[in-house]
């Protein structure tokens, strides 16, 4: 794994640099010469958070406001504690 650290400035220049780079490994953005940022890609991205999308991840996809969700009634709710 290589790790890369391209200046904001750098970034806006040549996104697809920082995009090549992130394949190899984590990219450090700088602001003022500190790290402010991390850009990884998508597959290293899952991997570190256990390769499952959450559901803003599921949310923010492209055409999730076509998706029709039906959610089935809840029918086994738990009882009210008694405090008496």
């Amino acid at each position: 794994m290589t790790v890369s650290t391209l200046t904001s400035l750098e970034l806006t220049q040549d996104v697809g640099q920082a995009r090549q780079a992130a394949l190899q490994g984590p990219v450090f953005i700088t602001d003022g010469g500190r790290p402010e940022h991390v850009l990884l890609s998508f597959r290293e991205y899952q991997r570190l958070t256990g390769n499952l999308p959450s559901i803003t991840d599921l949310l923010a996809m492209p055409g999730a406001e076509a998706v029709d969700l039906e959610v089935p009634p809840l029918r086994d709710l738990p009882k009210s504690a008694s405090l008496s």
